[in-house]
């Protein structure tokens, strides 16, 4: 059977690989700090060698719009066109081809629904930066097969928090019975506090500092019980207009099992949000020690 060596949990900002590349008087000041808070985290996927990348993310109305917006779908083409002419336009992100693992997306699709989730697909998908900047940052090479899985956390009605939350525990299992030798990674990508157009939008964090701090807790320690009891949809509105991307990271929080601690933890206020990323090993894989 397949192997889950790693379990990754980040936020996505499409501006990291802008600031990362740029030198002289057009790098931020910020562009240090972040590329060695990357580089650090990056340690912690090469550490567990995978052989394929499960990636969750959100499709930003880019290619699922209001005629057509799955709660959650299962990409199953044998390559994945990426980014978006924005993307490229907005934030300078390159273009990309990635390689897709055909056998382990409809592993995934049959047994998903056998599990009780009538998930969607596409065998055209095209990704965005929710699932190519974590590539970016984590796997730069962009030379793993990956099986994309996007969630909607826009368009309502979406998903109650609790579904994501069994999404993952129920993809875990699925991969974990994939009758494969190979060594998988699953990595997911959402949000803390976030405001998007909003007054709350440009400030030196989140807009929501106590949520973050507590998201991160919650995280980190793997305490499912105390996030579900204070997240509800009702509830994500309060820390600004996006936030409902932190059910990707609930997701994620699912995939790595109630009472996991996280192996890897950091953070990074940055220009209004607060990055951070996690890493936890499933299989008892060496640890790294994550800035506190």
């Amino acid at each position: 059977m397949a192997s889950i060596v790693a379990v990754i949990a980040s936020t996505h900002h499409p501006f990291y690989y802008k600031a990362s590349t740029a030198t002289g008087e057009d790098r931020p000041p910020f562009a240090d700090e972040w590329e060695r808070k990357i580089l650090a985290f990056r340690e912690t996927l090469t550490r567990a060698n995978p052989d394929v990348l499960v990636m969750v993310g959100s499709d930003h109305f880019h290619q699922l719009w209001l005629d057509n917006m799955p709660q959650f779908l299962v990409g199953k083409a044998p390559f994945y066109d990426a980014n978006w002419y924005n993307e490229e336009r907005e934030f300078g992100l390159p273009r990309m081809l990635l390689k897709g693992q055909e056998d382990l997306s409809a592993h995934i699709l049959r047994n998903g629904l056998d599990e009780g989730f009538d998930l969607a697909f596409s065998n055209e998908l095209r990704i965005d930066h929710s699932i190519t900047c974590p590539i970016i940052t984590l796997r730069p090479e962009a030379d793993l097969p990956i099986v994309p899985i996007y969630t909607n956390i826009f368009a309502p009605p979406l998903p109650q928090p609790s579904r994501f939350v069994k999404l993952g525990e129920t993809i875990r299992q699925i991969v974990e019975q994939w009758p494969s030798h190979l060594r998988v990674a699953i990595i997911g990508t959402g949000h803390l506090s976030l405001e998007l157009g909003g007054p709350r939008q440009f400030g030196p964090h989140g807009p929501d500092p106590e949520f973050d701090r507590k998201a991160v807790e919650w995280i980190a320690t793997g305490d499912l019980d105390s996030c579900l009891r204070e997240v509800s949809l009702d509830s994500l509105h309060s820390p600004g207009n996006a936030t409902h991307g932190f059910m990707d990271f609930m997701l994620m929080m699912g995939v790595a099992g109630a009472g996991a601690k996280a192996d890897y933890v950091d953070t990074l206020d940055l220009f209004h949000t607060m990055e951070a990323y996690f890493t936890w090993y499933p299989n008892g894989s060496s640890a790294l020690g994550g800035a506190r």
